[in-house]
């Protein structure tokens, strides 16, 4: 195992021993390769006699209430076996953190292609790339359409009032990791509490964090790529349907050299044949049966929010030692520049 590995380094024997009763199906594991990449919560590669497998574990160590919540994952992963929504098959959770140090899951190894920009540089044909966003768009839309009592969810968040709750949660992360005075946020802070919506009544099972590089497509027919696994779901739970929607387009919106979040901002979409916002927007309501989305403003303005909270944690993290200071404060760069951008899109909306 490299250094890399070694933090999170997995005793083999003591995987093997629980798992020969455990779950048994798994076969004897010879190898764990941690994956590269800043998961929250470290990836291995399993290689068993019996085949390929996916473990994926809290870190160890002492851990922020609700954080890394790989529970909560595999129960979603688990509920959403026989949907519409591609997930890897679930094998076993492990709630005992005496095994390797920190609870586990182990799910099936998926084969597929991951692409982190949002232009798609790598897909020579603007077809493709329009063909791709729109399998997206219709793995979010049957997310959405998932029916949460059917598939045991029904406690999985609280139902209602969603916007209400996450701004109230995010406004005091944001307080909390706060070391300057930003008046961007103080702007986006006093829009978004004047002109938050009524509650719909809208409740669906939401991912969290539904982009582009949390999908995993098969390219094999160039004309039909398909999503063949929808990953990362630890931020997922029970909440409002346009929260996923506007974080993407969120996503989207930001500008091509915007540090690790390579946006569609200033790119001609036409030419490389992703849809617009309307249309991406247009395409998401004909397969839910929505006639339109109303307040879309607020929501667009709610994802800059949360997304600059996530990142200004990040920051204050970084300042108490906690974290990779270098990388911090790049992502820490990022936290004004988005509350401009935001109201930015207030003003256009106005």
């Amino acid at each position: 195992m490299s250094k890399d590995n070694a933090p999170h380094a997995i005793d083999l024997v003591a995987l093997n021993n629980y798992l020969s009763t455990a779950c048994p199906s798994i076969g004897h594991v010879e190898s764990a390769e941690k994956f590269a990449g800043g998961q929250s919560n470290p990836t291995f590669k399993l290689t068993t006699d019996n085949g390929v497998y996916v473990l994926r574990r809290q870190p160890p160590g002492k851990l922020l209430k609700s954080a890394h919540a790989v529970d909560r994952e595999f129960r979603v992963i688990n509920a959403l076996q026989d949907s519409q929504v591609p997930v890897p098959k679930a094998h076993h959770l492990c709630e005992d953190t005496s095994v390797i140090g920190s609870m586990f899951y182990i799910m099936a190894f998926v084969e597929g292609e991951i692409y982190w920009n949002s232009a798609l540089p790598e897909i020579a044909s603007s077809d493709t790339r329009g063909a791709m966003y729109d399998e997206m768009n219709r793995v979010l839309a049957a997310l959405h359409s998932v029916d949460i009592e059917s598939a045991g969810l029904s406690d999985y968040g609280k139902p209602g009032s969603y916007f209400e709750r996450q701004l109230s949660r995010w406004t005091k992360q944001y307080r909390a990791s706060e070391l300057e005075h930003i008046e961007e946020i103080e702007s986006l802070i006093h829009y978004l509490e004047a002109n938050l919506p009524e509650d719909d009544g809208q409740v669906s099972l939401v991912h969290g964090d539904f982009r582009l590089d949390n999908m995993m497509f098969n390219m094999s027919d160039t004309d039909k790529p398909q999503v063949v696994a929808v990953l990362d779901w630890e931020l997922s739970t029970l909440g409002h349907p346009y929260a996923d929607l506007a974080y993407q387009c969120m996503q989207l919106r930001l500008p091509s050299d915007i540090a690790h979040a390579a946006g569609l901002g200033g790119l001609d979409r036409k030419q490389l044949g992703i849809p617009s916002e309307q249309e991406y927007i247009k395409a998401y309501c004909e397969r839910r049966g929505i006639d339109a989305i109303s307040n879309w403003t607020f929501y667009l303005a709610f994802s800059f929010f949360r997304l600059a909270a996530i990142l200004q944690g990040v920051v204050k993290r970084a300042h108490d030692g906690n974290a990779s200071s270098e990388k911090a404060m790049q992502l820490g760069a990022m936290v004004r520049p988005l509350a401009q951008i935001a109201n930015q899109t207030i003003h256009q909306s106005e």
